[in-house]
């Protein structure tokens, strides 16, 4: 399998200029520098072609500058670019409307528009602590929720987002997220996982630390992201969800990564059966024009006039894409992710049964993590390994990233076919195989 002189000399150039004017905050997984992309397909400026697998973090869950995105946008920069949350504009009407109608809930929705995930949940937030008069939160261990002051205190998958910006928003506490390859409380006999965290909030959090009745809301991923793609056991929605209606508690659902199709199903949630009180949304709602939304109950949000703004929000160009983007989305994309998931589940679990170094394989549809241990018996992640194999199919023509302790996530573009899964996974093997060898 042919090997890429990665980065090539016009990389390198820019790499150097990147270096001397961009805040070195960002973190880079490997130099790879983007000149354009289709579908799944991305060249590097030097002309190298590879396969995208992160689709930018799961944004591009329509493949890069899909035509029918491309257009839209280009009709509405035709008419107008901004006009400001202070007006009105009928497309932000349209896209407001066609959330409520795919939105979670058996009530119509409400929908607060930004710019960002983290805005999103932001958003969130204030407003449920604005609804319910509380003033604390539950969030999980491993969760990513954005970097802004108020998400950040969610956030808790790495210590590096935190360091050097304590105090952070309080009325925060963490819980373990319910990983049943990696669990750290002790269940009783017969108890499903997920259930087993919920006791432990009831019994440990509201009945040690906080009165259930100052919680506003528990905030949660419906399945972890940069946390390590983890999948939650059956029983923990629907237990969190009654625990949640027995004390008056938003279940305020994060579906920035997880949602927009990337599991075969419009929302992540969906796959366990319950209704969340809000929803945050981003990356994959406009294709990768900027975008965020909060999704509420009709009956939730409440808050008055003035209460929270946002000058970009719902600007009209991320209107137009987004609407775009739902529509392939309904018609065919949510379909072909669930179709390709599940080939590529059982790719993968072929490619399991050749190496002992992948300890779990887990996912819904196209938001898929490969778990790389030390061993299978111990389940010690092998940071290490995944960083070698993430670098090694970079330089073979396969754009993938890192999650968790020692995961790889794989999250194509939901325009992948049979046939770029199978060019994909081969490349992953092989960097795998070499990854060992060494």
């Amino acid at each position: 399998m042919q090997k890429l002189n990665v980065p090539g000399p016009k990389a390198r150039e820019v790499l150097a200029r990147d270096r001397k004017h961009i805040s070195p905050s960002y973190p880079r997984a490997y130099p790879f520098v983007m000149s354009h992309g289709k579908g799944c397909e991305v060249w590097d400026v030097d002309g190298n072609r590879y396969l995208d697998f992160a689709a930018g973090i799961a944004v591009a869950n329509t493949g890069h500058s899909h035509p029918r995105v491309v257009k839209a946008i280009q009709e509405q920069a035709e008419k107008f670019l901004h006009i400001s949350s202070d007006f009105y504009h009928p497309i932000w009407v349209d896209l407001a409307e066609k959330l409520s109608e795919v939105a979670p809930f058996s009530e119509d929705a409400a929908i607060f528009f930004s710019n960002s995930g983290t805005e999103a949940v932001e958003a969130a937030i204030k407003l449920a602590r604005h609804h319910t008069g509380r003033t604390q939160f539950i969030g999980f261990l491993g969760a990513f929720h954005g970097r802004t002051m108020g998400s950040l205190a969610f956030t808790a998958s790495k210590p590096v987002y935190r360091h050097g910006f304590f105090p952070l928003m309080n009325g925060v506490v963490h819980v373990p997220y319910p990983d049943e390859f990696r669990p750290v409380l002790a269940s009783r006999p017969g108890e499903d996982y997920g259930e087993t965290v919920v006791r432990y909030i009831e019994e440990q959090i509201f009945g040690r630390l906080i009165p259930a009745e100052d919680v506003a809301g528990i905030l949660v991923e419906p399945i972890q992201g940069e946390g390590g793609y983890v999948v939650p056991p059956s029983g923990f929605f629907p237990a969190l969800r009654d625990l949640c209606d027995r004390y008056g508690i938003l279940l305020i659902d994060d579906e920035v990564q997880a949602g927009m199709g990337r599991t075969g199903k419009m929302w992540a949630i969906e796959h366990f059966g319950v209704e969340p009180d809000i929803v945050c949304s981003a990356k994959g709602i406009a294709s990768g024009v900027p975008f965020g939304a909060t999704l509420a109950r009709k009956s939730v949000m409440t808050w008055p006039e003035g209460a929270h703004g946002n000058t970009y929000g719902g600007n009209p160009l991320a209107c137009a894409a987004s609407l775009a983007t739902l529509e392939l989305l309904q018609s065919e994309l949510i379909e072909n992710a669930a179709r390709m998931g599940e080939y590529a589940m059982d790719a993968l679990a072929e490619i399991q049964s050749r190496h002992q170094h992948i300890g779990d394989v887990r996912g819904k549809g196209l938001m898929i993590g490969v778990d790389l241990v030390t061993d299978r018996q111990t389940r010690q992640p092998n940071k290490k390994l995944r960083d070698r194999v993430e670098h090694l199919s970079f330089e073979h023509g396969l754009i993938t990233l890192g999650c968790g302790a020692s995961s790889i996530r794989l999250a194509p573009p939901l325009v992948v076919t049979r046939e770029q899964l199978d060019e994909g996974l081969a490349i992953f093997e092989h960097a795998l195989s070499l990854a060992e060898a060494e």
